[in-house]
């Protein structure tokens, strides 16, 4: 989608200018895959119009191939904006019923299928945008996994959009790495105590964990259990995208072969960047960065 947000800090209602950008929490997780070395491929919808190609090219432009990507001729690219409240706090607003993304269905599973991904990433986020987007996630999750391909699940559920918690449980038996949120736990695993949070994934079929707990940093796996890792923001300035950020660079990070503890280092640093500056991708480190990053991260 493409982004609105104030450019003087100003709520909507009365800012003088915005700022536009191309986010959401898919492409943000794509974004910090490509910046950590993976090879990426993002499929989705968009609109035959400016903002359909300002969002194929924002996604070249991070790194993010966009061959999987189809243009609808007959709906709109999806747009939301992000509101700042006096307290520092943000809302979005979502402006994406109608959209093409909103009309996925599972023929687009197949697309990215078709690709032969080692990897693919599904969210709950997606699933939660109608029927269509929800046939979309099952059949690309489940058909991945009887292929043998790893599948990333991200529940990013949202409590204004309609509920997806059924679905998710019944995909934890091919999920190869969840990337729970804290918030997330108790809906899908009935507990945020991260060694039962851990234990209960591991009875639903899970293969792997990493519980994000944002300013408390998260749990990843280790050899005696989850093992806790403090955040490393030292400023923040916009929260939102961090958990992507995170994701995109544990899961980087796995498929190069570094263990939970190194990913999910490496997924701190990545998350402290992002909150660290606005916008969902803005503060994703630098390539040279990077490069000293995945070192540390292959030592931890």
């Amino acid at each position: 989608m493409v982004l609105f947000q104030p450019s003087d800090g100003a709520p909507l209602e009365t800012c003088g200018s915005t700022t536009v950008h191309v986010a959401g929490a898919e492409l943000n997780l794509l974004a910090a895959a490509a910046r950590a070395g993976a090879p990426t491929q993002f499929c989705s919808r968009v609109g035959a119009d400016p903002f359909g190609r300002r969002v194929r090219s924002a996604a070249a432009s991070l790194g993010v191939g966009t061959d999987l990507v189809a243009v609808d001729d007959t709906r709109p690219t999806g747009l939301f904006a992000k509101d700042v409240h006096p307290d520092g706090a943000r809302r979005v607003h979502y402006y994406r019923a109608g959209s093409a993304a909103s009309a996925m269905d599972a023929a687009d599973a197949d697309r990215a299928l078709s690709a032969g991904p080692a990897l693919v990433a599904v969210s709950g986020l997606t699933a939660a945008l109608g029927p269509g987007p929800r046939r979309a996630v099952a059949r690309l999750a489940r058909e991945a996994h009887a292929r043998g391909v790893a599948v990333a699940l991200d529940p990013n559920l949202r409590p204004g959009l309609p509920p997806v918690t059924d679905l998710l449980v019944s995909l934890l038996p091919v999920t190869t790495y969840l990337l729970l949120g804290l918030d997330e736990a108790v809906p899908l695993l009935g507990t945020d105590d991260p060694a039962a949070v851990f234990a209960r994934a591991a009875e639903a079929g899970v293969g792997e964990v990493v519980l994000k707990a944002g300013a408390d940093g998260c749990w990843h796996a280790g050899p005696k259990g989850p093992c806790r890792l403090p955040s490393a923001a030292v400023a923040v300035v916009d929260p939102v995208g961090a958990g992507d950020a995170f994701a995109g660079a544990y899961l980087a990070a796995r498929l190069a072969g570094v263990g939970p503890g190194g990913a999910a280092w490496l997924g701190t640093r990545f998350a402290a960047g992002v909150v660290g500056a606005p916008g969902d991708t803005d503060g994703l480190p630098s390539s040279s960065e990077t490069a000293v990053l995945l070192t540390d991260a292959a030592s931890y």
